[in-house]
């Protein structure tokens, strides 16, 4: 067929101008490209309509009636080329809200949807299942979206990939079912999405799975171990499994092992137990495996050896035990990045890790290690981080260890018993941010190789020996420091004018630093120079101009020798949580501005010299959970605003003050109240009833002081428990991790009267009541009994009449009871706990008779017997009777058995007495043992 080039030309131009005039405007020769469809341009402007677009991220899209030209090249909108269709909508991470509208199912030819990283609300709309060409669909979310049913997921065959991580699918009880007759998916993420705990009772099993399915993320759901039979379906197809966070008890399944192409599994933060199976050596794909947070016992298995690929082994926090063999991940020395074994039972010595190439992390922290740590460590020349704390090591560390790890940046050796011998001129290769090597020994002067540790954001030395002045380079680590700690040390002398910034925390408590508090430390964030001995004013660190305390949220200065008045510019302090002054020699009064620290949750001025009232804008610090005003010179009355609007107090000690007048009833307030001591002051009147009010002094439980403190604008969290003196059986000890458990209530010396309220009686877990010298009369509550938590009762030197409740004697725990200067008469009750006290006790009670006080009662006198005289008796009168013979004989053999241990206890007083008192003291002791143990820890 033929045809000059001319005529070619001409008709392949024509052909072309036709094709131009079919497809409209925006077509173009160069690019090719075609403009978006009008329907699916109102469509998205529709959907634009329910978002809330605080941020302007949709700006390029205008809005309805409003043209703003092509929408193929609006933000996250993509079309195809050849037909205009929206074919990609991705507004992820737009920080966008509102709804999701049904309007989007109008885009036909949509392949992929990605609206994650919002926080989108409402419903999610079932129209989304009429975009039967959706290849992919992300709604990952941190709203408040549901979807009460997802059977409209079952009509999208081309969907490989499906992320609904924060949508509550609570009500979507058949979703297994759903998921199984998904042909093309490959990826599905449900993490946090409120599944049904329980798979309904189907025969589940035998749903036809997707196999197809390879990345699967049920986490943090309230899953239990009605979800294997549909999940070992999957078998061999599966290669990422994540199932943390769910409810999943009992031992770990051995169907585990048929998923033998899993690469990553995580089984962390669930009820498992058992041991970890064997079956798990099967799996010889795995590379990452994560079980923490679980209860699993016994050694690490064998079979684990088989994991040549394996790079990242977590199994901290479980209850793991046995040896580490020198070859117990011998088939992963190469691949192996990660070994995270902190927080078990395991023991022996650290094994051999030189053969570990690849190791990057490796944490060991909190077992129970023994011996020296090898020199091998010191070949692993990938190591970034390093954590052995909290173990039995010992024996010395040297630059072999530790100096030639060049990539080393974390590291932490902690509570161990080790010795640093590293000389002077030794300088190690790496640039470390953390290093932790608190009660480690590290000689009497500071190591000279931390001054090459430029970028070090945190550093703990304390308890390490240390008997030294700070030298001048030591400060210039604190740049970039956010945390350090240097307590528990010998180090002397004075602090320079340190450039604290406002991220900073230190503890430099329990040292020998003396002289004045630079100003410029107070811009630090957490401050504890605790038991030291510096002394002059703090009142010279307000009014600096270049002085921002602001952010200052945890000063503890007790324990100096600090003098002069309080701050007067505690609006510079105003985020304090914590501040103690006690035990120093403050003087003057409590200014108004403290009511500026509407943070504040603990207050100790303790054993200073202040004087005044108590301020009234003190009432606006509602936070509030600790006063300890006591051993000062404060008086007036106690405010009833305390009880009113302090409504969190959970301890106040006013004690060894000159308060005076009435015990405000607004104080029966405070539910949270455990310690609550008015002791030694000037007040008078009644003992409230209303004291039965005081919750936390009847429920079980306790309540601890203490608080997360974060750094400004750091991860890292400081745990704070709170401590407090309190006046404990004649003595001021300090109580801090116990604290919670003293409940007490200790009105003594004061100048009340009327009679003990029986209302006081309801307070069923008091510890320790102290009603001791007061003016108070009448009788003993005959309900004191019920007390059964009453470790201490003094009601000494007071004017109390009438007899002993014997209730009394059935407080089995009671250790320390003083009835002593009363007028009180009558008989003693008999019991195992109150003659087990010494006369003491009872003193000053002239009507009081029985023992352990040597006067007797009328009763006792009349019934005196001497056993020894009735064995006597009976032996004659068995004598006599010969005739009985053998059957004589048993009976005589159980009188005298009997009757000589038993008789001896019930006639013999003072041998009853003397038995039971044993008993009793063995019960103090050990109860007084345990109580000094725990306050210890």
């Amino acid at each position: 067929m033929g045809g000059n080039p001319f005529q070619y030309f001409l008709g392949f131009l024509l052909l072309l101008l036709c094709f131009k005039a079919g497809l409209g405007s925006n077509f173009m020769v160069g690019e090719a490209t075609v403009g978006c469809i009008e329907r699916e341009k109102q469509s998205l402007l529709h959907f634009k309509q329910g978002v809330i677009d605080e941020f302007g991220m949709l700006s390029s899209w205008g809005s309805i009636g409003e043209d703003k030209g092509d929408c193929c090249q609006w933000t996250g909108v993509e079309c195809d080329n050849r037909t205009g269709h929206v074919i990609r909508l991705d507004l992820s991470a737009k920080i966008l809200r509102g709804k999701i509208g049904p309007s989007l199912a109008e885009l036909h030819q949509l392949k992929h949807l990605n609206l994650g990283f919002n926080r989108f609300q409402g419903v999610l709309p079932a129209q989304l299942g009429n975009l039967s060409n959706l290849q992919s669909l992300n709604i990952q979310n941190f709203g408040n979206m549901t979807c009460e049913n997802i059977d409209w997921i079952s009509h999208l065959p081309l969907l490989t990939h499906l992320d609904l991580t924060g949508v509550n699918l609570s009500r979507a009880t058949n979703w297994p079912q759903i998921i199984s007759q998904m042909p093309s998916l490959i990826e599905l993420y449900l993490s946090d999405t409120h599944l049904p705990w329980t798979i309904p009772t189907i025969s589940i099993s035998h749903v036809n799975s997707s196999t197809s399915l390879a990345f699967l993320d049920l986490s943090s759901n309230d899953l239990t171990h009605t979800i294997y039979p549909w999940l070992f379906n999957f078998g061999s197809h599966l290669v990422y499994l994540d199932l943390s966070s769910n409810h999943l008890n009992d031992s770990i399944p051995e169907a585990f092992a048929s998923m033998t192409s899993l690469t990553y599994l995580d089984l962390s933060t669930n009820d498992l137990t058992g041991p970890i199976p064997d079956a798990f050596g099967n799996m010889t794909a795995l590379a990452h495996l994560f079980l923490l947070w679980n209860r699993l016992k016994g050694e690490i298995p064998k079979s684990l050896s088989n994991l040549c690929g394996l790079q990242r082994l977590f199994l901290p926090y479980n209850c793991l035990t046995g040896p580490l063999e020198k070859d117990f991940l011998a088939c992963s020395n190469n691949t192996l990045e990660a070994l995270y074994l902190t927080d078990n039972q395991f023991k022996g010595s650290l094994p051999n890790f030189s053969g570990f190439s690849q190791l990057r992390e490796l944490y060991l922290g909190f077992n129970q290690l023994n011996g020296t740590i090898p020199e091998s460590l010191g070949l692993l020349a990938q190591l970034e981080k390093l954590d052995i704390a909290s173990n039995s090591l010992q024996g010395t560390v040297s630059s072999n260890h530790l100096f030639g790890l060049s990539k080393l940046w974390y590291l932490d050796l902690s509570f161990n018993s080790l010795t640093f011998n590293i000389s002077f001129e030794q300088v190690p290769q790496f640039q470390a941010q953390f290093i932790m090597l608190a009660s480690c020994k590290l000689g009497s002067h500071f190591p000279n190789w931390l001054q090459t540790q430029k970028p070090l954001q945190k550093l703990d030395i304390s308890a390490s020996g240390i008997s030294d002045v700070i030298p001048s380079w030591f400060w210039n680590l604190t740049s970039d420091l956010y945390w350090l700690n240097i307590s528990n040390n010998c180090i002397s002398g004075t602090l320079p004018n340190i450039q604290a910034t406002s991220s900073l925390g230190m503890d430099m408590s329990s040292n020998c630093l003396e002289g004045s508090i630079p100003q410029s430390i107070f811009n630090a964030q957490w401050l504890d120079l605790s038991k030291n001995m510096f002394s002059g004013s703090i009142s010279l660190s307000c009014g600096s101009s270049n002085q921002s305390s602001k952010g200052l949220s945890h000063l503890d200065l007790s324990n100096n020798r600090l003098s002069g008045e309080l701050p007067k510019c505690w609006e510079q302090w105003k985020d304090l949580v914590v501040l103690n002054l006690e035990n120093n020699n403050f003087s003057g009064k409590i200014i108004n501005s403290i009511g500026l620290l509407h943070q504040i949750q603990t207050l100790h001025l303790h054993n200073n010299s202040l004087t005044g009232e108590l301020p009234s804008s003190l009432k606006n610090c509602t936070e509030l959970h600790l006063v300890d005003l006591g051993k000062n010179k404060l008086s007036g009355k106690i405010p009833t605003w305390m009880g009113e609007i302090l409504s969190g107090l959970i301890v106040v000690n006013l004690r060894s003050n000159e308060f005076n007048g009435s015990i405000p009833l607004s104080l029966c307030q405070l539910k949270r109240i455990q310690m609550l001591d008015l002791s030694n002051n000037n007040l008078f009147g009644t003992i409230p009833k209303c004291l039965k009010n005081l919750t936390a002094l009847i429920e079980k439980g306790n309540l601890i002081i203490s608080y997360d403190e974060a750094v400004y604008n750091r991860s890292w969290v400081h745990s704070y428990v709170d401590n407090t003196m309190i006046q404990w059986k004649g003595k001021e000890r300090e109580y801090k991790r116990t604290l919670g458990l003293i409940k007490s209530i200790d009105f003594a010396s004061n100048q009340l009267t009327g009679e003990i309220p029986i209302e006081v009686t309801d307070l069923v877990e008091l510890v320790s009541l102290n009603l001791s010298r007061n003016n108070l009369i009448g009788p003993i509550p005959t309900t004191i009994g019920q007390l059964k938590s009453l470790d201490f009762l003094d009601l000494s030197q007071n004017q109390l009449n009438g007899g002993i409740p014997h209730s009394l004697s059935e407080i089995a725990g009671l250790s320390v009871l003083d009835l002593s200067n009363n007028t009180l008469s009558g008989k003693i009750p008999l019991g195992t706990q109150l003659q087990s006290f010494n006369a003491n006790t009872y003193k000053g009670n002239p009507g009081l008779c029985g023992l352990p006080l040597v006067k007797k009662c009328p009763e006792d006198k009349s019934m005196e017997v001497s056993p020894t005289g009735l064995c006597n008796k009976k032996e004659d009168n068995q004598d006599d009777k010969n005739n009985i013979g053998f059957y004589g004989s048993i009976a005589l053999g159980f009188i005298i058995g009997f009757w000589g241990v038993c008789g001896t206890l019930l006639f013999k007083s003072s041998w009853r007495y003397a038995y039971f008192q044993f008993l009793s003291k063995m019960k103090d002791w050990l109860y007084v043992t345990i109580v000094v143990s725990m306050n210890r820890i």
